[in-house]
């Protein structure tokens, strides 16, 4: 066997190519239009909100995923509630304090005050959406590339060989 023979035999096959850019376009677009667009503007939605200091009581790399808590006072008791999706206050500790904002009828509804003008996750709206674009123009181009390439093959199937004679001529 010839080396293109396997490097052909390697790589994916035209339509699995083509079903795997497809679901690639369709996470991006997901996750810009259903995760990050809606994080950013729940993160705008705070910035007229009250102000309290506050602890962080658990920090980490999941605080863009949503994953880090925060301890403080809001009209007079003491409220515990988590960062949202898009939160930039990962490279924080455990114990560490912050300013935020939270709504006044529901203080678990809070935000960092550094995050509240939505920049990470609209930048990551922008990001994912380019993206999702990128890779379906890729999915356009190579399905009109493909389609071209199997026309060409059965013209090329159609004609008779160079040099073949006809029977009966």
């Amino acid at each position: 066997m010839d080396a293109e023979t396997n490097a052909g035999k390697a790589a994916l096959g035209p339509r699995a190519a083509v079903v795997f850019t497809l679901a690639l376009t369709l996470l991006l677009a997901a996750l810009s239009g259903l995760v990050m667009y809606p994080a950013a503007q729940h993160l705008r939605s705070l910035q007229d909100g009250r102000q309290a200091d506050a602890t962080l009581v658990a920090a980490g790399s999941g605080c863009f995923l949503g994953g880090c808590k925060v301890r403080f006072e809001a009209e007079g008791r003491t409220v515990v509630a988590n960062l949202p999706v898009g939160s930039s206050d990962g490279e924080n500790v455990a114990g560490g304090r912050l300013t935020v904002r939270y709504r006044e009828d529901d203080p678990r509804v809070v935000a960092s005050q550094d995050d509240v003008g939505g920049g990470g996750p609209a930048v990551a709206t922008v990001v994912f959406g380019a993206g999702a674009v990128l890779f379906l123009l890729v999915l356009v181009w190579s399905t009109v590339h493909l389609r071209g390439q199997r026309r060409a093959e059965a013209v090329q199937a159609s004609v008779p060989e160079a040099g073949a004679t006809r029977s009966g001529v």
